[in-house]
């Protein structure tokens, strides 16, 4: 099934890695979800100290969530990723894991640079909102 998100590109600005807005058509059923956590199963946080494998595990637990909502990363309308640092270059380890899942799908997203996150080691947060066809 095709995803009722529309990504919309903006030439006029500056060329970035992903879509500066994106919209889905009036009766869209939309999806908040809660921020993603690098947790495993057992609810103790995964990977300390790995900026990646936290933004992995992060972006495994939003498909879940998604999956139980009836959707997919391709249905996600915008991001929010979450980084527990203020070294650029850690930042940049986990988007490049975030960008890379969503592929073509390079949905509108902000990059923040955060003091602390909620879980114990915790490195990585994706906050999301999905959109799927009105039912």
């Amino acid at each position: 099934m095709s995803s009722a998100v529309q990504l919309i590109r903006a030439t006029a600005l500056a060329d970035a890695p992903y879509a500066y807005a994106a919209t889905a058509p009036a009766g869209s059923r939309l999806i908040f979800l809660a921020g993603a956590c690098p947790l495993n199963d057992d609810g103790t946080t995964a990977a300390p100290g790995d900026y990646a494998a936290q933004a992995a595990r992060c972006v495994k637990t939003l498909e879940a969530a998604l999956a139980v909502a009836g959707a997919t990363l391709t249905d996600v309308i915008s991001t929010r990723v979450l980084v527990a640092s203020s070294a650029q270059a850690d930042l940049v380890t986990a988007w490049d894991v975030v960008h890379a899942a969503f592929g073509d799908h390079d949905v509108p997203s902000t990059l923040l640079g955060v003091t602390v996150l909620g879980y114990d080691d915790q490195l990585v947060e994706i906050e999301a909102i999905a959109a799927v066809a009105g039912e």
